[in-house]
């Protein structure tokens, strides 16, 4: 399975398409009381799904789904740690997610739900490894931006004096030690990048080095997996905690957002030169309805409406005044459901980056 694609993202993927499908995104500010202004604020919306579902459905539908969306907010358990919520109810669904993003407020009542915050909320999760070194031992960490550090262990010594042995029936013929302590580093080295490119293969992440002058000079040098690393961070951090860890990282795990949308960016130019690339939401709706995405890349906040031509993988652009049962009010929405179940994989990028390809794009399978 797509591992963007989690269980709580499927179950909303797979719930059955029937209208109206309402779906409310909702940050959770609160002045005062969280729990009691969120409250009133999710009424009020309800109240503007009852205008809406009063004038474009038939009233038992309508009528069930408020019903469901009272019910949702009367039981809600209000986490307190994300920063917005979303609720989906249709008249055979309901459920409730909290999200570790800022939203806009924004309610959409269509064929499906709109599962595209809860999607970027997943993409903004931050994943990356810390490689720790010093002369005495070594550690990788597998790290988000939710659960900061979680280490991966080796499979052979991660200490410099487990190579001492190594080396010991050469001891005798050094007249300097400190030429003895460069062998044992560098063969230590050496390992842990052999390690680090285990680890890769598993996990392709960015990675950090941290280390003294010393350590991270001779890493250099030797790693065959430069192309990977992001930064080397300077000092002795042997003795540092998790929280101040995370601080000294916090600058340079800065620059991810930007480095991945640059990958993004290459990614699309070698589908392009390749003939794989479909660009536009007519062409993406048309290949992502044959079943050939495998990366859908778009704008976070584009918006498309459309109607359904004579041919499943036909759309036409049209304006929301065409009338309700007549159109998607967003096909984005509705696209990045079809890339997700045929197995492909979703990126968003900041707005108007994407201008050269209308805003949409999708890598087909080569």
């Amino acid at each position: 399975m797509n591992q963007i694609v989690t269980s709580e993202i499927r179950e909303v993927i797979d719930a059955v398409h029937y209208r109206p499908a309402v779906s409310i995104i909702m940050p959770m500010i609160a002045h005062v009381n969280l729990t009691t202004e969120l409250t009133r604020t999710l009424h009020l919306s309800v109240d503007k799904v009852k205008l809406e579902l009063k004038k474009n459905f038939p009233e038992d539908n309508g009528k069930l789904v408020i019903q469901k969306l009272n019910e949702v907010i009367e039981n809600l358990k209000i986490d307190t740690t994300k920063k917005s919520i979303a609720i989906f109810v249709s008249p055979v669904y309901s459920n409730v997610f909290f999200l570790d993003i800022d939203v806009e407020e924004k309610i959409v009542i269509d064929e499906s739900f709109g599962i595209r915050d809860l999607l970027y909320s997943k993409k903004q999760l931050l994943k990356y490894l810390v490689v720790m070194a010093s002369s005495k031992e070594s550690h990788i960490f597998l790290c988000n931006s939710d659960t900061f550090f979680v280490r991966i262990l080796a499979n052979k010594a991660e200490s410099v004096d487990g190579f001492v042995n190594d080396i010991a029936e050469r001891v005798l013929n050094f007249s300097d030690i400190s030429e003895r302590k460069e062998i044992m580093m560098d063969k230590f080295l050496h390992h842990l990048d052999h390690e680090l490119g285990n680890i890769l293969k598993t996990y392709n992440l960015p990675v950090f080095l941290v280390g003294t002058d010393r350590i991270l000079g001779h890493f250099r040098k030797l790693t065959k997996y430069e192309a990977a690393i992001v930064s080397y961070i300077h000092g002795n951090y042997e003795e540092a905690s998790m929280n101040e860890l995370k601080g000294i990282l916090a600058a340079h795990i800065d620059i991810l957002p930007q480095r991945k949308q640059n990958a993004i960016l290459d990614q699309l130019e070698e589908a392009a030169n390749r003939n794989k690339l479909a660009v536009g939401m007519k062409e993406v709706w048309k290949e992502a309805s044959n079943q050939k995405g495998r990366v859908l890349v778009v704008e976070k906040n584009f918006k498309y409406t459309a109607e359904h031509g004579d041919k499943e993988n036909v759309i036409h652009k049209v304006s929301e005044t065409s009338g309700f049962t007549s159109y998607i009010r967003d096909t984005v929405d509705d696209v990045i459901e079809k890339v997700l179940e045929f197995g492909g994989d979703i990126e968003f990028v900041d707005d108007d980056l994407l201008k050269r390809y209308d805003r949409i794009a999708l890598i087909q399978y080569f």
